[in-house]
């Protein structure tokens, strides 16, 4: 099965598509991570891949491709996959074709305020990175982390006025690709609407109507 699930900041993809695997099985790839993977390697497509990440989106279309590619050829991807991040353009959709069919989209669909409320209690350690969330995943001690002891805090795009901007952008990305998709790849829409509904809830929608369409 060869899925591509698109969803807003705060909206669960990930954990999602990570639950899907065992499900499915399939593999999940995050193009995001994939991409900071390959910056540390010394080749060719590492150099341009941290190229890409100091400078921008210049070159970001045509390396995340070729590194799709060459991640879709090793034997996990080839029991299906589901991506996640990509694509991020027409221009990418399009190429995906040339080397991979989507049997269907996953379309996450959540309320502003639950998007807000969740990402607005995220924190991050100064010290190693690690993500908590006043919600979900409270740290053991308040402000401090659990993994290493450094001190928490809320990143400047984790406040209500920044994620505000950052959805908008989110949209006006992503509306193309997904009226790109209507009509030509089923699109399953899975809602949630309430702000503590539990992953697997999600995720059963997501197999439902997978199934509702004959996957």
């Amino acid at each position: 099965m060869k899925l591509a699930i698109f969803g807003p900041p705060g909206s669960g993809k990930g954990t999602y598509a990570s639950r899907l695997q065992s499900i499915l099985g399939t593999v999940q790839i995050s193009t995001g991570d994939m991409l900071r993977e390959t910056a540390k390697e010394d080749t060719e497509l590492g150099r341009k891949a941290a190229e890409s990440t100091k400078n921008g989106d210049l070159l970001l279309e045509d390396v995340v491709t070729e590194m799709l590619k060459q991640r879709l050829n090793r034997p996990d991807a080839k029991k299906g996959f589901v991506l996640d991040g990509y694509p991020r353009t027409i221009g990418q959709a399009k190429a995906l074709e040339g080397f991979a069919k989507l049997d269907a989209v996953i379309k996450l669909s959540v309320p502003e305020e639950i998007i807000i409320a969740r990402l607005s209690a995220r924190e991050t350690c100064s010290k190693c990175g690690a993500i908590f969330n006043k919600l979900s995943l409270k740290s053991k001690v308040p402000g401090i982390c659990d993994k290493c002891g450094g001190k928490l805090f809320q990143r400047d795009d984790d406040r209500p006025e920044t994620i505000r901007k950052r959805l908008k952008i989110y949209e006006e990305q992503i509306n193309p690709i997904l009226d790109y998709y209507n009509g030509r790849v089923p699109i399953v829409e899975a809602t949630c609407t309430e702000l503590n509904t539990p992953p697997e809830m999600v995720v059963n929608k997501i197999v439902a109507g997978l199934k509702k369409i004959g996957l």
